[in-house]
């Protein structure tokens, strides 16, 4: 989270700004919020929308009318004429507020927040953007089978298609970032409210997930020798790391590699999976879902989240729906004129 917020350190930062704000009361600080400029945003998407993240409040409307209206304020005087929000920083991290599944705890690099958060955006004048929904499938007791069609399918698909599918070649994580870079911004480009990310991003995020990447679970889809689709999933860590109430960290890092030895966690995220433009509609995403089921399972890991998609994206959504996903948390972007 340092490095997250360090203006030096996160790349994130050539091409965006934010300031950071800090409500207090009686000398207690009681929420903050970061006001965020996002110029590759705004040339990609031809508009003028500003950013706020890192909501934190308590249930005190004055508090929280008090936090937005110094991120708008901000942001209004760099010309942006629309807050979005939140977003910590941009839709690559870590967005939206959850309106809907509070029973069950975050994973992986996902938000969670109180139900009261949605009523202080409501009548501070945000409405919905956009809502963007979170499935998941499996069990965490015992392993479920791929469902048999899509077994089938995904030989169907290789065999007609020529694809193969093999884990990332961790000896050359290096070489395989670079593929991966070639790929991840045409795969999304067409995606509501995306953000490229560049090299350097990339390059960052690559380095913080390495020490805890599993080969096998990052497929890597190829016809003729191209890289066309890949996936990206990873064991939840939160499993491990909301046990630590210490605020110490090394005894957590100690537990966490441990874990990870020892195939202790039960629960995995699906972070990313695309596939080129043109190889799109084809069961790529299929084969991908298939390999990471198929492999999650050999190392104990039954339970899976998937997400976030679009609300609106009919082809992903369908695809996780015929493997009997279902979705079971929904995050919301709101927005408000300024």
């Amino acid at each position: 989270m340092e490095t997250l917020l360090s203006r030096t350190k996160n790349p994130f930062f050539e091409h965006a700004q934010a300031e950071y704000f800090i409500a207090e009361r009686d000398g207690v600080v009681v929420g903050r919020i970061a006001a965020i400029s996002n110029r590759l945003h705004n040339e990609t998407h031809g508009d003028r929308v500003g950013f706020f993240g890192f909501f934190e409040s308590i249930d005190d409307q004055a508090v929280a009318d008090a936090l937005l209206t110094a991120a708008a304020d901000w942001c209004r005087a760099l010309g942006h004429d629309v807050l979005r929000g939140p977003a910590s920083f941009s839709v690559n991290d870590e967005c939206g507020l959850l309106v809907d599944g509070f029973d069950s705890p975050p994973t992986l690099m996902m938000p969670h927040n109180p139900r009261y958060y949605i009523p202080l955006l409501e009548r501070a004048g945000f409405t919905k953007a956009k809502d963007l929904w979170v499935y998941q499938g499996g069990s965490e007791e015992r392993y479920v089978p791929v469902p048999e069609r899509l077994a089938r399918a995904t030989e169907l698909i290789r065999q007609r298609q020529g694809i193969t599918i093999r884990a990332l070649n961790m000896k050359n994580f290096e070489g395989e970032v670079e593929r991966i870079k070639e790929l991840y911004n045409s795969a999304w480009e067409k995606n509501w409210g995306f953000v490229p990310m560049t090299e350097h991003e990339i390059d960052h995020l690559a380095e913080q997930f390495k020490p805890v990447v599993i080969p096998e679970l990052v497929p890597m889809a190829e016809k003729d020798g191209k890289l066309i689709g890949f996936g990206i999933a990873l064991p939840d860590l939160n499993v491990v790391f909301r046990k630590n109430r210490s605020g110490r960290l090394f005894p957590m890092i100690l537990k966490l590699l441990w874990a990870l030895k020892a195939k202790r966690i039960r629960r995995a995220r699906i972070l990313l999976l695309g596939v080129l433009p043109e190889h799109q509609g084809k069961g790529i995403d299929a084969m991908l879902y298939h390999w990471i089921w198929t492999k999650s399972g050999e190392r104990g890991i039954y339970w899976g989240e998937a997400g976030w998609i679009l609300e609106d994206n009919p082809a992903m959504n369908a695809g996780l729906e015929k493997m009997t996903f279902r979705v079971y948390k929904t995050y919301r972007l709101y927005d408000r004129r300024i």
